[in-house]
């Protein structure tokens, strides 16, 4: 006779469970490691003047007022493209998108290298202002949104966020390294320099496009039938009748201010090289740029442990906190130049560079608690965002008209006071929100 252990019937199906419970969680994981990869290589080369800004100038032989146009072309297509970017993540799979994206961007990255005439940049940043926006933007929000359970939110979107600034600020440091190799040890012309960091980027994303292309996406089968259920009611519905459902939502108007208001603080960001390289504070092109470089390493600190803080106490309150105090942060970088201590200063530009972080970590993460039906989720996204990221039309003007209109520090000044501003509003919105969320719980 056997004696084998007995196994009983109701320890069979709890093994099971847990078993495939780790699976699937694996399996999330997964999925959401393949979009932090794609969100982090796909964005860098568009915004390389956060760190290379004067050397931009040079090479593109172009005006600040005329690096604002192009950031101000960028921004307006990806204006454009934000609510059909939404339309079209209800419709297509994320994968496909997400690839087809970071080719495109790649490409138009190597015509970029080419050093071409400010007509033809105007064309390369409206193409990218596509490829990031329209066909990518959407699909990945809308996929970590239904990848991570209630619970998680806060973690997944802080890891998605935390996570591409991990990689980017891998980049930036093996680009800046390269940059100074260049012009510094071999002596070439800052031009040859600039041209090998867009290499690294625009090669990187061709490559890990056609990647992702033959890697299959190992969704479980629950996403897989949630996906198609959605996309199946999505294309049932009509966008019109779609859009005055969502306008009723008024935590939806809540987190597109704060959306509005906090990634206008990220775009401070972009100008902290060239204002640390300005005459008064008087910081060499390698060094501001190693300091905002430095600066990048700080978002996996602040995007994740933001999102972390976020479900252990509360989204909201965590994201009201790290937007007064980068308003107060952004008050004391404009007396830079009265900062004698280096080190100072970098913890300085390192703690907003934190805050920061923190805050593009959460607030998307507050989409779950807009009650937003799934099948316009992808729709939601995209009507927030063209209200949200609307600063990419008019920050970049506001910026080049300040520098050119107030040139030195000074115009770096009122800019950041500008910003400072917001980032106090969004606070106000934030606990805005928090009460009505409050109100509702209660009732």
């Amino acid at each position: 006779m056997s004696s084998q252990p007995v196994r009983t019937a109701a320890s069979l199906p709890l093994n099971d469970a847990c078993a495939a419970a780790q699976a699937s969680n694996g399996r999330h994981y997964l999925q959401l490691a393949l979009l932090v990869i794609a969100a982090g290589a796909i964005y860098p080369i568009l915004y390389l003047r956060q760190v290379y800004q004067p050397t931009m100038l040079e090479v593109f032989h172009i005006t600040d007022s005329q690096l604002g146009y192009l950031y101000s072309s960028l921004g307006t297509i990806f204006l454009l493209s934000y609510l059909p970017s939404g339309w079209l993540a209800d419709r297509v799979a994320p994968r496909l998108l997400i690839c087809f994206s970071l080719v495109a961007t790649g490409l138009l990255g190597l015509w970029y290298s080419t050093a071409p005439s400010f007509n033809t940049l105007m064309l390369i940043f409206g193409g990218w202002g596509l490829s990031t926006g329209l066909t990518f933007w959407a699909a990945v929000i809308k996929r970590v949104n239904m990848i991570a359970g209630a619970e998680e939110q806060g973690r997944f979107f802080g890891l998605l966020d935390g996570g591409r600034g991990l990689i980017e600020a891998m980049l930036a440091t093996i680009a800046i390294t390269l940059f100074a190799w260049v012009t510094q040890t071999r002596g070439e012309p800052v031009a040859v320099g600039f041209r090998m960091v867009v290499y690294l980027y625009a090669f990187l994303c061709i490559a890990l496009g056609v990647l992702l292309a033959l890697v299959k996406d190992p969704q479980g089968a629950r996403d897989a039938a949630s996906d198609r259920a959605a996309a199946a009611q999505a294309r049932r519905g009509n966008v019109l009748v779609d859009l005055a459902t969502l306008a009723k939502i008024p935590e939806l108007w809540l987190v597109a201010a704060i959306v509005f208001c906090g990634y206008q603080v990220f775009w401070a960001t972009y100008s902290f090289s060239a204002y640390l390289h300005e005459g008064e504070v008087g910081l060499t092109v390698v060094m501001a740029g190693t300091i905002t470089t430095l600066k990048l390493w700080m978002r996996p600190i602040g995007g994740i442990g933001g999102g972390f803080l976020g479900d252990r106490y509360s989204k909201v309150s965590v994201l009201v906190i790290a937007l007064f105090l980068a308003a107060l942060s952004l008050v004391a970088l404009m007396a830079a130049p009265r900062i004698s201590s280096h080190v100072l200063l970098v913890f300085l530009v390192l703690f907003i560079g934190i805050l920061t972080y923190a805050i593009r970590g959460l607030y998307w993460s507050l989409l779950d608690r807009c009650n937003i039906p799934a099948a316009t989720m992808g729709l939601a996204i995209g009507l927030i965002s063209v209200l949200g990221y609307s600063p990419d039309v008019f920050l970049p003007l506001i910026n080049g008209y300040l520098t050119q209109t107030y040139p030195g520090v000074f115009g770096y000044q009122l800019y950041f006071g500008y910003v400072a501003a917001m980032a106090a509003l969004g606070g106000f919105a934030g606990l805005a929100l928090r009460n009505m969320l409050k109100r509702k719980e209660v009732a």
